[in-house]
C-alpha cells in the first residue's frame, strides 16, 4: 500500500460490540425473557454509600417491566412490576399485598443516575425500603421520589432466564 492509499481507501472501521452481562446492559439493548422481547429504554443506577444496584426499564409489546441487577455475594436478578398500594409514607415495618405479608428487610437513601427515559432523574436522592415475604419468593420495593412513593412487586429470576442482545 502506498502513502496515499491510507487516505483514499474506503476501508470502514467496525466497532467491536462487547459481550453484555446483567451488570453492563445498555439502553437500546434487547432482553429476551419469558418468551418475549423487550427493549431497554431506561436505566437507573442507585448508589447507597459503596453499594450499587441497577434497574433497567424494559418495554415490550404493551408491557412495561423492570429488571433489577445487583452483585451481593453473588449476582441477584429480579423482575418488577409497578403496583398501587395505600399510603406507605412513612415506610411501615410490614405491609400486605395480595393476601401476603411482607416485612421490611432494609431501608436507606440512594443517589440516582439515569439514562434513556430515566435521564431526567440524574442527581436525585431518593429514600427506599425493601420488603420480602417469609419464603423470600417475592418482594415489594418502595421508592420515595419527592412527595410520591412508587411501589413495585417483584420476584427473583436466574441469569439463564434472560438473553441479552447488544443494541447497535
Amino acid at each position: 500500500m502506498g502513502f496515499f492509499s491510507k487516505f483514499f481507501s474506503k476501508k470502514e472501521e467496525t466497532k467491536e460490540v462487547k459481550e453484555r452481562t446483567p451488570l453492563t446492559i445498555q439502553v437500546g439493548d434487547i432482553i429476551e425473557y419469558d418468551l418475549a422481547d423487550y427493549e431497554v429504554v431506561g436505566k437507573i443506577t442507585y448508589r447507597d454509600s459503596h453499594y450499587e444496584w441497577i434497574s433497567y426499564q424494559l418495554l415490550g409489546e404493551g408491557k412495561n417491566i423492570w429488571l433489577s441487577a445487583e452483585m451481593d455475594d453473588e449476582l441477584e436478578l429480579g423482575i418488577y412490576y409497578k403496583i398501587q398500594l395505600p399510603n406507605t409514607n412513612p415506610y411501615p415495618e410490614k405491609l400486605t399485598y395480595q393476601d401476603k405479608t411482607y416485612h421490611m428487610e432494609e431501608q436507606g437513601q440512594a443517589d440516582v443516575t439515569g439514562e434513556g427515559r430515566s435521564g431526567s432523574l440524574n442527581g436525585q436522592r431518593i429514600s427506599y425500603a425493601e420488603y420480602t415475604d417469609k419464603k423470600e419468593s417475592s418482594f415489594i420495593s418502595l421508592e420515595s421520589w419527592g412527595t410520591e412513593v412508587e411501589a413495585s412487586y417483584g420476584y427473583p429470576i436466574q441469569p439463564f432466564e434472560i438473553k441479552i442482545i447488544a443494541g447497535s
